[in-house]
């Protein structure tokens, strides 16, 4: 609607106010340019839609039960990957090989405790 309402003040503007100012802007200029905005409103409201629509990456408020993956050694501490995001972590079992799943079970400020996540049943694997 918004989109509407700019294109329809842009042909008022050219139509009207243009030719006031002593400037002719041909029609095919003028439907040229009705084309561009048209196709810009509708590119921009797909890519906000599609933004708007994302679920929300894990934050510090609700990490424990978050799964991701271990990139760097856990001997007890190391580096996890979350959701594109690298976190400093620290092994609640003895030591988790880089490449492995895992699930946090505790926050502590900027550091997470993690365990194994085990695929088979779904269920933390025990150390």
């Amino acid at each position: 609607m918004a989109t509407l309402l700019e294109e329809i003040a842009l042909v008022i503007f050219v139509l009207l106010g243009l030719p006031m100012l002593g400037i002719d802007l041909p029609l095919g200029a003028l439907i040229a340019m009705m084309t561009g905005i048209a196709i810009y409103g509708v590119i921009s409201y797909r890519m906000g839609s599609r933004t708007l629509m994302k679920k929300p990456l894990a934050g510090l408020s609700d990490m424990v039960g978050v799964r991701g993956r271990v990139v760097k050694t856990l001997d007890p501490s190391g580096t996890v990957k979350i959701g594109g995001e690298l976190w400093a972590a620290r092994s609640a079992e003895n030591e988790i090989n880089k490449g492995t799943d895992i699930v946090v079970i505790k926050q502590s400020g900027l550091q997470l405790t993690v365990r194994r996540f085990n695929d088979d049943n779904r269920e933390y694997k025990e150390p």
